[in-house]
């Protein structure tokens, strides 16, 4: 979609939006436009009771030539509007547009009428955000007047909403990234083409590696890879670089889960909902659409975005329940679910990335477990952490930006219901506190390195839908870390 900002809003276009503040008090533009029309708008509020409402809408046919519609939308009390307000405003526009077919549109925004400096920006990124469909297997050609081509912002200071927006779009990049993977079917989206495609970021300025089965095996890391033995699709271990920091300063580090289609394994899921399983990769969607997001912006800071990427299937060389593993760390797991593998792949990465790159801290995600979603809804994600610091400022994150967290006890009475008989641990807990047990599996992999982990099973796919996400694949937590990044550990 094409974004525009301009000072004046030009003399002809099709459809023009103006805002009112809760009271039904019109902004500057559009009272000079009621009174241009010999008080259409006045009238037209009066006789709908509109009253300036949170997201509340009237629309009416322009008589003069140069419009054919115009838009009133409701702020309701610009006093308590935050940025994330503007963003969900925007993405509701957005909406709005796209249900009446609207192609192109201009917004106005005055300064009298919002306070916050980059609120032309954040409407536009809402927007963006909003004007996305993933339907590139459809056979017939979808519906292009569905479509917002694109939007002229009006605003007071156009070339400092340019300048900001330019941040905010990176970051929309990001998440449509995410999105796109998250959408993709299994078929297309296997373990070596999610890690080609990873290796596109090259193009923005991310260093991309990647490790095979041969040298994950060389590497020792037998969690990994026992997951991956039942499945036709080889194992990819991705590590992609972004060095925007100061030299030699200590990265920070992002991990994923990339399990491109789980069907439990031998441990098979029941049937019913299995289809939903190609998004058992958004972990590593996110890790992917942030690290876009942060090489587009030009991040200042050292980041590490690191993806194991396996198929979890069945066959006849599949892990069995009751296998015992060697992980990279040397701990040995008894594996007595193949359906709890999302923490074995983890295991071996995180403890990759914190023998190899000494980072700052490592936050993991992961579609982990469906516990996380009978606890939270999907409403949040779950958050476990051994670093407080760390908690709070992802706690900030999530609201600042919408991508809730709520975080969730680990303490050494749930520990020990992972010790094993025959190992050093299982990779399941037993039937209760399923995400907490799944999350102490994971502490016993990063030592005393400052960490959190997010199970984001509700949240990255089939999420609630909201102003600025009515995808499948959501595209969660691109920008719950991009703003901690951008908050905390840039210069």
């Amino acid at each position: 979609m094409k974004i525009e900002f301009l000072s004046k809003a030009p003399k002809k276009i099709s459809v023009v939006i103006y805002l009112a503040s809760e009271g039904s008090t019109l902004s500057k533009a559009a009272h000079a436009f009621d009174q241009a029309s010999d008080g259409l708008l006045t009238r037209a509020m009066k006789a709908t009771k509109f009253t300036g409402k949170r997201d509340q809408t009237l629309d009416l046919v322009s008589p003069t030539k140069d419009q054919d519609r115009v838009f009133i939308y409701g702020l309701g009390d610009v006093t308590k509007l935050k940025s994330l307000d503007f963003e969900m405003i925007g993405g509701s526009i957005s909406g709005l547009l796209m249900a009446n077919k609207i192609q192109q549109a201009a917004i106005v925004l005055e300064s009298t009428e919002v306070k916050n400096n980059d609120a032309a920006a954040l409407v536009a990124s809402g927007a963006v955000l909003r004007n996305y469909g993933f339907e590139k297997y459809k056979t017939k050609k979808p519906d292009a007047t569905k479509k917002l081509e694109s939007l002229v912002m009006v605003c007071d200071n156009a070339a400092k909403a340019k300048k900001n927006f330019a941040n905010l779009q990176a970051i929309a990049e990001g998440v449509h990234l995410a999105r796109d993977l998250v959408n993709e079917p299994a078929n297309i989206l296997y373990p070596e083409e999610f890690a080609s495609r990873a290796k596109q970021l090259a193009k923005a300025g991310v260093k991309v590696e990647i490790l095979g089965a041969a040298q994950m095996k060389k590497l020792g890391m037998g969690a990994l890879l026992g997951v991956s033995q039942g499945s036709p699709f080889a194992p990819q271990l991705v590590i992609m670089r972004w060095d925007g920091g100061t030299k030699g300063e200590a990265p920070v580090a992002f991990v994923g889960k990339g399990v491109t289609f789980d069907t439990g394994g031998v441990s098979i899921k029941p049937a019913a909902g299995m289809e939903d399983m190609k998004g058992d990769m958004g972990g590593a969607a996110c890790v992917t659409g942030l690290m876009l997001a942060l090489a587009k912006r030009q991040a200042k800071c050292n980041v590490i975005g690191a993806i194991g990427l396996v198929e979890n299937a069945i066959d006849g060389k599949a892990q069995r329940p009751g296998d015992v593993v060697k992980s990279m760390s040397g701990q040995t797991i008894a594996v007595l679910n193949t359906d709890a593998e999302g923490r074995l792949i983890l295991a071996d990465v995180l403890w990759y990335v914190q023998s190899r790159f000494k980072p700052k801290f490592m936050v993991n995600l992961a579609t982990l477990t469906g516990a996380i979603l009978v606890a939270l809804g999907k409403e949040h994600a779950g958050l476990f952490s051994n670093n407080d610091q760390l908690s709070e400022r992802l706690h900030t994150a999530g609201l600042d930006t919408g991508e809730k967290v709520w975080r969730m006890p680990l303490t050494p009475e749930y520990d020990k219901m992972i010790d094993s008989d025959i190992a050093d641990m299982k990779n399941i807990g037993g039937r209760f506190a399923g995400s907490i047990t799944a999350a102490q599996f994971l502490q016993r992999f990063v030592n005393k390195v400052p960490w959190a982990h997010l199970d984001v099973a509700g949240t990255a796919m089939d999420a609630v839908k909201t102003s600025i996400n009515h995808s499948w694949g959501s595209g969660w937590g691109v920008r719950l870390l991009n703003k901690l990044v951008a908050d905390h550990y840039e210069k």
